[in-house]
């Protein structure tokens, strides 16, 4: 008999497995893939490179409390991520700063300068409602155009204008010479990678781990009091509410015989070609090797579900089942699947430990 029968490796159900544990409680966590660590697992590829293989994972937080939990299982390489844009035949940072204006301008403003000429670019847009508005009162046509509009079409097949405004409200816009992506107190890469961290986390002898099972194949053989769910919750009710969207991507990977590709982890490209962005790993990893590693990111609808949809429509249908998933006694619904959110990785920890927090407090006298 498990107290908890955990589905999913990934941030959400690790962090759960390994509280839980902790405060000796039996936990089965089960992953229909043939690896833990979920998104964020990375491997040796066939030359030795460090590679992620499903896509760029670089973490970064302002919590302190995230931070020390996850240095419990790791040692870290401290890096600050630098992404360049690829507009105008020019390499320019992203976010939008200083920089990026002088050169695509040609000039030599100063920060006071830079903020009135985005003001004379800047349309205003009243409600804020789309992504659309958020850039345009910012930057205006010129440069929603160049940096936005066809990298979000591509990413979400989508335009601006019918997605939420919290999509390009996540990607600042700054008036100083500040080309770090993040900007949060806490940014460090796991020294030995996510998998290592993982292995680590789940590490326990009260933590059973079954690989390559569907969960639904032993949820009644297996004997356990809860449930803790991070797949998708449409798919735990059996689409009774019809599918939840999601983009998803095809990673096409390379190696190259040099030791380096590009000047930054990450170069997008806006406007150009069929892939939103390339990475190289070792700017992440901070290896040392006489080859490189890249990879391509062509997004597309179907395939493995990464990036919930943020429109309104789509959050009503979330309701729906997030109302059921609040009516089906002792299980649990967390995770960006299990409650149909964009979370960076900091936010899925947080998450986690506030859910295991709450659990502690529950009615039935269960201290955890």
């Amino acid at each position: 008999m498990y107290d908890f029968l955990i589905v999913g490796c990934g941030f959400a159900g690790s962090v759960l497995a390994e509280r839980l544990a902790n405060a000796g409680k039996k936990v089965l966590i089960v992953d229909k893939r043939d690896h833990i660590a979920g998104n964020a697992y990375d491997y040796y590829n066939k030359e030795g490179i460090l590679i992620h293989k499903y896509g760029p994972h670089i973490f970064h937080t302002n919590s302190e409390e995230v931070f020390s939990y996850l240095t419990n299982f790791t040692e870290w390489r401290p890096y600050e991520h630098r992404v360049l844009g690829s507009v105008d035949g020019q390499l320019v940072p992203i976010p939008i700063n200083l920089t990026t204006i002088n050169t695509l301008y040609g000039k030599n403003l100063t920060s006071d300068e830079v903020v009135d000429f985005l003001a004379s670019k800047a349309e205003q847009r009243k409600p804020v409602l789309t992504s659309e508005d958020v850039v345009l009162n910012a930057v205006g046509k010129e440069l929603y155009e160049k940096f936005f509009r066809g990298y979000t079409k591509k990413q979400w097949d989508l335009d601006p204008s019918e997605l939420d405004a919290s999509v390009t409200a996540r990607v600042p816009t700054r008036t100083n010479k500040d080309d770090r992506y993040f900007t949060d107190t806490f940014q460090a890469m796991p020294k030995n990678g996510y998998t290592d961290m993982f292995k680590k986390m789940l590490s326990h002898e009260n933590i059973h781990i079954m690989l390559n099972t569907n969960y639904k194949d032993i949820v009644d053989i297996i004997p356990h009091k809860k449930l803790i769910y991070t797949g998708p919750i449409d798919t735990y009710f059996d689409y009774r509410y019809g599918k939840l969207p999601y983009r998803s991507i095809d990673f096409h990977f390379e190696t190259l015989d040099t030791e380096n590709y590009q000047q930054t982890g990450t170069v997008n490209y806006p406007t150009s070609n069929l892939y939103t962005r390339i990475t190289e790993f070792k700017h992440l990893t901070g290896q040392v090797h006489h080859k490189t590693a890249i990879v391509y990111e062509y997004p597309k609808a179907e395939g493995d579900p990464y990036y919930p949809i943020p429109r309104k429509e789509n959050q009503e249908v979330y309701n729906q089942y997030k109302k059921l998933a609040e009516e089906t006694p002792d299980v649990y619904f967390t995770g960006r699947l299990g409650t149909y959110k964009y979370y960076n990785m900091d936010q899925v920890v947080a998450q986690s430990l506030a859910l295991f927090k709450k659990m502690t407090k529950e009615d039935d006298g269960t201290q955890y």
